[in-house]
């Protein structure tokens, strides 16, 4: 068996375990039933961007020419630090876009993928978002009115919880289970001033604090950890593989190492599978 196309995120679902899919142009290689096989990943050389789709030599932030890093409000930095959103000041790179995806209500979580650490998500990306950083366990802990006044939360509680995942310790093993409930009950605790600031500046109804959430367990299809992180590299090596023993978050996990898939979107990739 044997398929190509550019190459896209993976797509996941939240199952038991999660089920993953391999997006190339417009095939869906589901990869679950992969695992334990070989399989091997070869770049043929071409790299489209995803932003426009033009060809490039290279890719910047996990996929993109250098025009649309520049043009695009989805590679503005105020999406890696939502607190130096811009829109109010009328400079947002693409209003619409920032009307859509910026100026509606997003979710504060806590999750444990390495260690435990604080997040912000759109309302509609759950469980999505998780998946994505390979968490083990997640839970909404507020919802609030914008991406800004997230990010606003989020600058907050870094003093005082990690906003990180150590994508090493995550593929190495599943974390050690916590009590996200009581973390919840004590970072909140911990950041009252600035919560009672944000909304007095913005209004009541801006940050709500969300009890009733339920912490969310996940299982991933990982056959087994590897004892030792080597990361492979299509730049390097056009063609990677190997046995395919699990998937955690946006990574393949190989019996001959680890890559990150979403790296390489619009890369052009064949997908082989030995008998």
């Amino acid at each position: 068996m044997s398929i190509a196309g550019d190459l896209r995120k993976l797509k996941s679902e939240l199952d038991e375990p999660v089920r993953y899919r391999l997006p190339l142009g417009e095939e869906r290689l589901e990869l679950n039933p992969l695992i334990g096989k070989t399989l091997h990943l070869h770049h043929e050389g071409e790299i489209h961007c995803i932003g426009c789709g033009r060809p490039i030599k290279k890719s910047l932030q996990q996929g993109y020419c250098y025009p649309c890093t520049q043009r695009l409000a989805e590679c503005d930095i105020c999406i890696v630090k939502p607190e130096l959103c811009h829109y109010d000041a009328g400079t947002c790179r693409e209003p619409q876009w920032g009307e859509s995806h910026c100026m509606q209500p997003h979710v504060v979580y806590l999750a444990n993928s390495s260690a435990l650490k604080v997040g912000i998500t759109r309302a509609g990306q759950i469980p999505t978002r998780w998946i994505d950083q390979g968490a083990s366990q997640a839970l909404p802990i507020l919802k609030v009115a914008s991406r800004y006044i997230s990010g606003l939360v989020e600058d907050a509680m870094k003093a005082h919880v990690s906003d990180r995942t150590d994508w090493r310790a995550m593929l190495k093993g599943d974390p050690q289970p916590l009590d996200l409930t009581a973390e919840r009950d004590r970072l909140l605790g911990l950041i009252g001033d600035a919560l009672e600031g944000i909304s007095h500046r913005f209004g009541e109804d801006a940050v709500q604090r969300v009890d009733a959430g339920q912490v969310q367990e996940i299982r991933y299809p990982i056959e087994v950890y590897p004892k030792k992180i080597s990361s492979l590299n299509l730049d390097k090596t056009p063609t990677v593989g190997g046995t395919l023993v699990g998937i955690k978050g946006q990574y393949l996990i190989f019996d001959t190492g680890v890559i990150n898939m979403r790296k390489y979107q619009g890369y052009r990739l064949a997908v082989s599978l030995s008998a």
